[in-house]
């Protein structure tokens, strides 16, 4: 079975962005588990302690000329969840996406889509649809020109307005 982020990032040619504005994903997640028993990722330790196999795909699509932009819109104060990710983004940061935060309360006036969602090259969004706790139900790709521009508006104003990872801490 494919995996249709994959597919999109390996068809992208020069821009993906993801934007993400759910409070919690997949409550069961093994290393969310850990995380909350105390598992860290070191920055400092051997890359393979903390690199994941999605790092490559990150890497592999920036070196291609690929500018990878992930916003975030987050409830504060935070959840554990979300203080998790933010734990655990330096990698994505090391494999050369860019990643901003926006807190919830500065995003009301910015209509946006329904769900979270990837653009690929400015022309086609796949969106993903979530289970009330966070689990994937579903994937659609749109191409549709009001839709594409509805993405993209939203996205940019959000982006415009968030915080670099660097300088994000987590209320």
């Amino acid at each position: 079975m494919t995996n249709p982020v994959l597919d999109g990032l390996a068809r992208a040619r020069h821009s993906a962005v993801h934007l993400e504005m759910r409070d919690a994903y997949q409550p069961s997640d093994p290393e969310f588990i850990a995380w909350q028993t105390g598992k860290r990722l070191d920055p400092a330790a051997d890359r393979s302690s903390w690199w994941r196999p999605f790092l490559d795909v990150v890497t592999e699509t920036t070196a291609r000329g690929v500018v990878m932009r992930r916003a975030r819109i987050v409830s504060e104060p935070v959840t554990d969840y979300i203080k998790y990710e933010h734990d655990v983004t330096f990698p994505n940061v090391a494999a050369g996406e860019l990643i901003r935060w926006l807190p919830r309360r500065k995003a009301a006036d910015i209509p946006l889509p329904g769900t979270d969602l990837w653009m690929f090259d400015g022309s086609s969004v796949l969106f993903t649809h979530f289970s009330g706790v966070g689990g994937v139900v579903d994937r659609e790709w749109r191409t549709e020109s009001a839709v594409v521009s509805m993405v993209s508006s939203a996205f940019e104003a959000v982006w415009s307005r968030a915080i670099p990872h660097e300088e994000y801490k987590p209320v």
